[in-house]
């Protein structure tokens, strides 16, 4: 799909696409202030803040069962100090996916669902080394929970980069 076009809902202009997926970047808990603060930490997969409160990345999958293609949102979920000390001494373990998933909570909203995804029960799955973990969302009605589960049409996909695009 990202080599072609889509007509935008919301300003009815056409744009590459739809983009497949849409990223966080970092926990929304998370306060730029904090980069200078000790016990405080925000790299590209894992965030720790005060010591207190630790995060990893991952992806949200949605599959788009009229193309067959997945469409991710990449969200960032926290752990437990001991899940995420886990996940940590194996990020670079072969084998790591090998690993039981570790229970969280989503740490992001994503506009454009109601009721708000912040704090959505989660398992993360972590994948072989180099590739992002998985966010399981917890079988809910919530509508990001249903959508993970029953999958999309390419038609959703270009209303939420429609609505991400215009934000």
């Amino acid at each position: 799909m990202s080599t072609e076009q889509f007509s935008c809902g919301t300003c009815g202009a056409l744009h590459d696409g739809p983009p497949l997926s849409f990223a966080a970047p970092a926990p929304d808990f998370w306060q730029p202030d904090m980069a200078d603060q000790e016990g405080c930490l925000l790299d590209a997969d894992l965030c720790v803040i005060a010591g207190e409160q630790f995060f990893v990345r991952g992806l949200i999958e949605l599959p788009v069962w009229d193309t067959g293609e997945i469409f991710t949102y990449s969200m960032w979920v926290s752990l437990s100090r001991d899940s995420f000390t886990r996940a940590v001494d194996v990020w670079e373990q072969p084998g790591r996916e090998k690993e039981p998933p570790y229970f969280g909570w989503l740490s992001n909203i994503i506009a454009g669902y109601e009721p708000s995804t912040l704090n959505l029960r989660t398992n993360v799955h972590t994948r072989a080394v180099g590739q992002l973990p998985y966010i399981e969302l917890e079988p809910t009605g919530h509508p990001l929970a249903v959508e993970q589960l029953a999958g999309v049409t390419r038609t959703r996909v270009e209303e939420i980069a429609a609505f991400h695009l215009h934000r």
